[in-house]
């Protein structure tokens, strides 16, 4: 990307997803709203193949995990039971002079504002990250529900049902993907922290005396989603393991992204112990315990968790894949331009494969062609504009092969097929053209 700063390339990203329709910021006809973002039409293609990614290796590739959609709102005692109501908060500072706010455990020196450096600043003070509602028709303090602020504890409260009904066996995995809030007080860095999001996270119940086999299992397993399907150089990643555990964790660690702002979660993994099954059934009174017949023992499953945000991973994908060059042009007083791509992998880019026709009067013979490609592919048909300037839009909204349809084909039943990294060109016979790109896109 050049010599552009962090901050340099980040407004580019913020830009080329607003100009293509991948983020915008939500109401934004109303100035926004800090926090949230919606997701364009490229945007929502691209996260749902993300999220169809993890869930086919996450769960439909296996016979020991199953799947759960539980609902935004619980009852609120799950909020007690886990702890969020007493727990989950920052300790927040506030300058006095520029108005910022900061999380205590985030400042160098706490009695100084790392924005302006003035020492006018309050007492730390605590924020519960909640979302709070009402449910009913009264608001108050009997219907105060809240938003979910992590999709884990609806599984948990869910396992005994749900190993009934899949009629699974400890050891075995419930995962499921939805949305999640956070009262963040500081929302920042575009996607990657907000307060309405997506997590996809999977529980994995075990004997106690394997959990750490477990825990190292799904360790390498996480790594491999991020090398070998998402395509992340392992250089771009990291294992955080953390110092400091909460009381009933043994390991937990972190996968980190190298963002342009810096390193960042992507992912969590975490030895979670009985904790929350065990607080679970005495907040409940419902015995949460499990007998293994293979052991001849009942006992209280221990957990292995496993938790990404997909924005997260999304913002990863766009960080990973924005790339600036410089090629030939045409335009008037230049012989080199600057080309924005995005390089993203094959199998979740939002379109895969462009039909372009040379000219509007190769319709006849470019649309059999893209009505055929679009049986298999995540296909789009692009015939406004000079062929240079489809092939710029196609480079900026990551598709990995544009396949031009020209004159020629009339003669030799051949199209181009052009590769968006490698920018190079491949004369190839329409009916081996599916076959040829199967084999780039799905190997």
């Amino acid at each position: 990307m050049g010599n552009s700063t962090p901050n340099d390339t980040m407004a580019k990203l913020v830009a080329l997803c607003k100009r293509r329709g991948f983020i915008f910021q939500s109401s934004e006809i109303y100035d926004g709203i800090n926090g949230f973002w919606d997701y364009g039409p490229y945007g929502v293609t691209m996260r749902r193949e993300v999220e169809k990614l993890w869930w086919k290796y996450m769960v439909e590739d296996r016979e020991n995990v199953v799947g759960l959609d539980t609902t935004i709102i619980c009852n609120p005692r799950i909020w007690e039971a886990s702890g969020h109501l007493a727990q989950f908060s920052d300790d927040m500072i506030d300058c006095l002079k520029c108005k910022k706010r900061f999380r205590s455990d985030q400042m160098e020196d706490v009695g100084v504002c790392p924005a302006c450096g003035s020492k006018e600043l309050t007492e730390p003070r605590e924020f519960n990250l909640m979302m709070k509602t009402f449910v009913g028709p009264v608001f108050d303090d009997e219907h105060v529900a809240y938003l979910r602020a992590e999709t884990c504890q609806p599984i948990f409260v869910d396992f005994d049902q749900t190993r009934i009904t899949s009629r699974q066996k400890v050891p075995f995995g419930i995962a499921q993907t939805g949305k999640a809030f956070r009262n963040e007080i500081n929302p920042r860095f575009f996607t990657f922290r907000s307060r309405e999001f997506v997590q996809m996270e999977m529980e994995f119940f075990c004997h106690d005396e394997e959990a750490m086999d477990w825990y190292a299992y799904w360790r390498a397993q996480r790594w491999a989603f991020y090398t070998d399907l998402l395509g992340f150089p392992e250089e771009s990643l990291r294992i955080h393991d953390h110092d400091k555990l909460a009381h009933y964790a043994k390991a937990a660690l972190d996968i980190e992204f190298e963002y342009p702002f810096g390193w960042g979660e992507m992912e969590g993994v975490h030895h979670r112990g009985t904790w929350d099954l065990s607080r679970h059934s005495e907040f409940s009174g419902k015995d949460q315990t499990y007998f293994d017949q293979e052991r001849n023992e009942r006992y209280l499953p221990t957990v292995v968790e496993t938790s990404c945000g997909l924005d997260r991973i999304f913002l990863a994908l766009l960080c990973k894949g924005y790339k600036e060059d410089m090629v030939a042009t045409r335009k008037e007083g230049k012989q080199e331009d600057v080309r924005i791509s995005l390089s993203l992998p094959p199998l979740v880019a939002p379109v895969q494969v462009a039909v372009l026709p040379l000219s509007k009067k190769l319709a006849d013979t470019a649309q059999p062609v893209y009505a055929d490609l679009k049986k298999a592919f995540r296909a789009e048909y692009d015939a406004t504009g000079s062929i240079g300037k489809r092939y710029r839009r196609q480079d900026e909204i990551g598709t990995p092969f544009c396949v031009t349809v020209d004159f020629e084909t009339l003669e030799d039943q051949c199209v181009t097929v052009r590769d968006r990294d490698a920018m190079t060109q491949e004369r190839i016979a329409l009916d081996q053209l599916k076959t040829f790109l199967m084999g780039k896109i799905f190997a």
